[in-house]
């Protein structure tokens, strides 16, 4: 049924035709086919839809093909030239902007890895074992969260950044996929044995679910411009706990990211930051919905940095370790 109507409904977009619909029986033999049958005249289209049980009677539609008015051809053009424009703006909004190509590069201090699924920036004076383990929001690049990320490396602790699947985890397969690529980045580094673990949007939501999965391995948890958790009841957390947000978030609100604070920690540190927003915590375009910043970018990351890193150094410095329930 589905690929019948699919081809209905392009049939009549693209041509402007007017159909009926009747009945037809089939016999055991055609029972598993779709077919489509031209007729030369009057240049008419059937389309039967895809095969019921023998024992029932088989829809079909005739769709006789038409002229466009100029109107409909019009109607047509604007719904394409919008759909065209929509499609590139939304592309274009979660595209990443504004990095410039040394932040993705080898340095004296820091070098960096890209496998496909995440970027590594490795200090390269680090004896530590601490390390952050960020994941992108949805739809966002790595690239795009490296002016943010790369000076913690820089100041001797390892960053991963992970990717989402399929760059959005548009499905429920997906964001267990980056779960998965989190506990499996932590077993292919021994040699750090206190994670912070920390993500945007929704890699913040993903950054609860990790912790909720395997407490034992984590040290830390940095949230930034995300209302989650909305579920999990992570209040039981022994280690430091930050909750990044932004005045003007149209994404995460802050009325909606205080409104879940108890799922957290009383020990939590909130950090507002005023005059933000949601899309500014990486560098890529304005998000659909997302509020409008008073604040540079700049500005905005070196407050959420900061955070970061006091989570990171009391983690480091502290030798906290990690806790279950």
């Amino acid at each position: 049924m589905l690929i019948s109507c699919v081809l209905l409904v392009a049939a009549v977009l693209c041509c402007g035709q007017s159909f009926s619909f009747f009945s037809l029986s089939t016999n055991r033999a055609s029972a598993g086919i779709l077919r489509i049958k031209i007729c030369p005249v009057p240049r008419r289209v059937a389309v039967l839809l895809f095969p019921l049980p023998n024992t029932l009677m088989h829809e079909a539609c005739t769709i006789t093909k038409r002229k466009p008015t100029p109107v409909r051809r019009w109607i047509r053009r604007g719904f394409i030239t919008w759909a065209i424009i929509a499609t590139g703006w939304l592309a274009n909004s979660v595209r990443t902007q504004g990095v410039h190509p040394s932040l993705l590069e080898n340095s004296a201090a820091v070098s960096v890895v890209d496998d496909g699924m995440s970027i590594e920036f490795r200090p390269e004076n680090h004896g530590g074992d601490t390390a952050i383990v960020f994941i992108c929001g949805s739809g966002i690049g790595a690239e795009a969260y490296a002016p943010l990320l790369r000076p913690i490396a820089e100041a001797g602790y390892p960053v991963f950044v992970v990717r989402l699947p399929m760059r959005f985890a548009p499905l429920e397969s997906h964001k267990q996929g980056a779960i998965d690529r989190v506990f499996s980045l932590m077993k292919g580094h021994p040699e750090i044995s206190r994670w912070v673990v920390s993500g945007h949007s929704l890699g913040a939501a993903i950054a609860c679910r990790v912790v909720e999965a395997e407490p034992s391995t984590i040290a830390g948890l940095v949230l930034l411009g995300s209302t989650h958790p909305k579920r999990a009841d992570l209040s039981w957390c022994q280690f430091p706990v930050t909750k990044v947000y932004a005045s003007n978030d149209g994404i995460a609100p802050s009325s909606k990211v205080i409104a879940n604070k108890d799922l957290l920690p009383k020990s939590t540190k909130w950090v507002e930051i005023d005059g933000g927003n949601h899309s500014q915590f990486g560098h890529y375009g304005h998000q659909l919905f997302d509020g409008s910043a008073t604040i540079t970018r700049s500005d905005q990351q070196e407050i959420a940095r900061s955070a970061m890193m006091d989570v990171v150094q009391d983690v480091a410095e502290n030798r906290v370790e990690p806790t279950g329930l």
